[in-house]
């Protein structure tokens, strides 16, 4: 089902993504095709890509890396 979702939230091409944990219900080879999924997405066709998760995978992929701390955003260091 998420596979599903996945695939109706990019089919309109939009200029923006957000991911709320797009590999939170997946097996571990479907979430890694999932993460260079999205990051191709962002980098090739130059689509702004925002991911809310707990996967510390992702992190290794992305530009930018925030937390949130006591209800305030933080960059990582």
């Amino acid at each position: 089902m998420q596979r599903v979702a996945i695939a109706r939230a990019l089919i309109n091409r939009p200029e923006t993504i957000i991911a709320d944990e797009p590999t939170g219900e997946l097996d571990s080879k479907t979430a890694k095709e999932i993460i260079t999924l999205l990051s191709d997405i962002n980098r090739k066709e130059k689509r702004t890509l925002v991911v809310a998760t707990h996967d510390e995978k992702i992190f290794d992929t992305a530009d930018y890396v925030y937390t949130i701390e006591d209800g305030k955003l933080k960059p990582e260091d």
